[in-house]
């Protein structure tokens, strides 16, 4: 069996041609380009490829599938895969590293999704990307005015077009200012590109709207008293094929919602959640569970039993909630049924 494992770089990449059979390997040098890996993969006619998950990683499997080749696509962030103790590691030491875990069957592999759904994915990163920036220009424009001793309109107020309108008030071109009014001109500047993350913004949420509204499955995940769109989205996006998860278990490792384990012995230590996979996934499930706190009874009575009437443990049980949240909707899409309350029946006398 020949085994063409690669070590993806930005400019050029390492490929390491791995026999099983006699365990004999050599590298070469390929540039980090599709015409390149077809001329390669053209060349070797390999059984299987192995790459790293990484942002290129999507269409070299892509073009291996299109040419017919068995493509896994190693997680580096597994315990197999980490190095330690070492005095070395270079490109070639990588690429072997992942022919011979492959050869051994011991290659900690991820799901790789559709071209489709990876796009879908990157438009929501895209969206929150432009969400972050329109806070941050937010807080600036706050803390701008707050140094002249301005005062802006308290929450959202600040951003209708009432507050825009006072704001634009002290408005004034950078060139036309002077030493004592520059702070006029970054207004200027922040409020010119506040504007145009609105639009962008609004772009994309239409696009986003588009797709919601034909698809199922975010249809299916809006009948939980709580969750709106921008949830239900994210959720169908990153589960993407619920089949591929055995068992609950799995659906809240995979969102790096269970807690840090440390054995040995008699000592069996838990900590904090992982944080592993998706962090959009974590963080729209964790602000989806303070707002089921509001609309949903199921929530209300989970986060009530799990803080136990405490302050200080709302902040865990959000976080459980996210959890146990994120299963159901997975074992909804996974049956396709709506939700339900699940609400106890009443005690009989």
């Amino acid at each position: 069996m020949k085994i063409l494992a690669i070590d993806l770089g930005k400019f050029k990449s390492v490929a390491c041609r791995y026999i099983t059979e006699t365990g004999k390997s050599d590298f070469l040098i390929v540039q980090t380009h599709v015409f390149s890996f077809e001329q390669l993969l053209s060349k070797e006619s390999p059984d299987l490829v192995v790459i790293e998950t990484c942002s290129i990683a999507g269409w070299v499997h892509d073009l291996c599938c299109h040419h017919g080749v068995r493509c896994d696509v190693a997680n580096p962030s597994n315990e197999a895969w980490k190095f330690k103790n070492i005095k070395r590691k270079t490109d070639r030491d990588d690429a072997l590293k992942l022919a011979q875990l492959a050869a051994l069957e011991q290659l900690p592999t991820v799901y790789v999704p559709t071209p489709e759904i990876r796009q879908r994915r990157a438009l929501l990163k895209y969206r929150q990307s432009l969400i972050t920036r329109w806070i941050a220009i937010q807080n600036h424009l706050r803390a701008l005015f707050q140094q002249q001793g301005v005062l802006l309109d308290r929450g959202h107020r600040a951003w209708t077009e009432t507050g825009l309108l006072a704001i634009e008030q002290h408005v004034k071109p950078l060139e036309q200012c002077g030493p004592d009014e520059l702070w006029c001109g970054e207004v200027a500047l922040e409020l010119q590109a506040f504007k145009s993350i609105c639009q962008q913004l609004q772009q994309v949420e239409r696009k986003l709207d588009v797709f919601a509204k034909t698809d199922a499955k975010v249809k299916l995940l809006r009948t939980i008293p709580g969750v709106g769109r921008c949830t239900a989205e994210v959720v169908v996006a990153y589960l993407d094929d619920p089949q591929r998860f055995t068992n609950g278990r799995q659906v809240s490792a995979y969102a790096g919602l269970v807690p840090k384990q440390f054995q040995s012995g008699e000592t069996d230590r838990r900590g904090r959640i992982t944080r592993r996979g998706p962090s959009l996934l974590r963080k729209m499930l964790v602000e989806a569970g303070w707002i089921l706190l509001r609309h949903n009874l199921w929530a209300q009575r989970l986060v009530k039993r799990l803080s136990r009437g405490q302050k200080t443990r709302r902040k865990q049980a959000i976080v459980a909630l996210a959890r146990k949240l994120l299963v159901r909707c997975w074992a909804m899409l996974r049956d396709g049924t709506p939700w339900c309350d699940f609400l106890p029946l009443p005690a009989t006398t």
